[in-house]
């Protein structure tokens, strides 16, 4: 089906949907309205992987007591341009949303500031961390330990790294902002879980199983493992993305990481950063923006090579997406109102369809 022909909720109404679950099962008031403006960014940002689609699994570890749902996030560790904060289990949107606060805040004191994190969650989509940023004229930096072991080291076949995402966001002027959003993977797990919820097939080029064949059914990847970037590159990103979110912080990594999507009780002590720079510290802002402007020009007006019809910057079909939905609603596939309906009725929350 077609997404002009999927029936659409909006992002407000969406929202107080996903906070009334959230709430049925011990989240505060405030912090299911923080969640769920997350979740949703993600839907509008196109990374359907991440936002609506994920309430049943975080509802899942809610009933199983996976989370805290009264934590403490509190700084542990304070040395100014540098912090790190414990997470105290909480849902990893809020423990992250504390992260690019406390950044910002001590990037506009010390010109830079990177603020990383444990006993988080899986916190959703990077790039909307990224973004926050830019709204204050900073640049924003994510990296985050994925939530399950899903790849391989380059050459091996234990599965030992994660996606192992990172999200960079520059404040632009007139155009917006621009936004590299990637996992260090060919394609993030959540879209693995997509495909699969959708009766779709995989593309070769997601996944090999553990003797190198391409592996292009969703519902069946045990021992497969997902393709980093770049071959040997991106495994070399993943591993050093890994070390620097989760060891660094005293988080999980390697084999200490928890599945997040088998395992609902087990803290996952995930591990995230973000680096925050202040654009004032380097040069006048309104100056950066325009170049970043003019950059963007530059770019998106060389001649196009043979089967391309434009050229884009990172982050900006997302970002058109973002303006699209907002305006419009989000679109609803069947498959996920179907997965969310025994979400809706546990909760005693009516279905989604019905607050179209």
């Amino acid at each position: 089906m077609s997404q002009e022909k999927l029936p659409r909720v909006m992002p407000a109404v969406a929202r107080n949907y996903i906070a009334k679950i959230l709430s049925v099962y011990g989240i505060g008031e405030d912090s299911a309205k923080s969640v769920a403006e997350l979740m949703v960014r993600a839907d509008l940002l196109g990374g359907d992987g991440h936002g609506l689609f994920r309430l049943p699994s975080y509802v899942k570890r809610l009933k199983a007591g996976g989370y805290n749902i009264n934590p403490s996030i509190a700084i542990d560790r304070d040395n100014g341009g540098a912090v790190r904060v414990d997470g105290d289990n909480a849902m990893g949107h809020l423990v992250v949303r504390q992260c690019v606060e406390i950044a910002m805040e001590r990037a506009a004191k010390h010109g830079v500031a990177w603020v990383g994190c444990h006993h988080s969650n899986h916190a959703g989509i990077a790039g909307s961390y990224a973004l926050m940023p830019t709204e204050k004229d900073m640049v924003g930096i994510y990296v985050a330990v994925g939530s399950a072991n899903h790849m391989a080291p380059w050459g091996g076949t234990d599965l030992l790294l994660s996606t192992n995402p990172i999200a960079i966001g520059v404040p632009g002027g007139e155009d917006g902002p621009v936004l590299l959003d990637m996992a260090t993977t060919e394609v993030a797990y959540g879209k693995v879980k997509l495909a699969a919820q959708r009766g779709e097939t995989m593309p070769e080029g997601w996944m090999i199983d553990a003797q190198g064949n391409p592996q292009t059914d969703p519902t069946n990847t045990t021992g497969g493992s997902l393709l980093p970037i770049g071959g040997a590159k991106g495994y070399g990103l993943a591993l050093m993305f890994g070390i620097l979110a989760g060891t660094l912080n005293g988080a999980a990594f390697g084999q200490d990481l928890v599945d997040f999507n088998s395992d609902f009780e087990t803290t996952t002590n995930t591990g995230q950063f973000i680096i925050v720079a202040d654009v004032k510290c380097f040069m006048d802002p309104s100056l950066f923006r325009s170049q970043i402007d003019q950059i963007r020009r530059e770019m998106t007006s060389s001649p196009l090579r043979p089967g391309f019809d434009s050229i884009r910057l990172p982050g900006e079909r997302s970002l058109r997406l973002e303006q699209e939905r907002t305006g419009n609603g989000i679109p609803l596939r069947p498959e996920l109102l179907t997965a969310l309906r025994p979400v809706s009725e546990a909760a005693g929350v009516p279905a989604l369809e019905t607050w179209i």
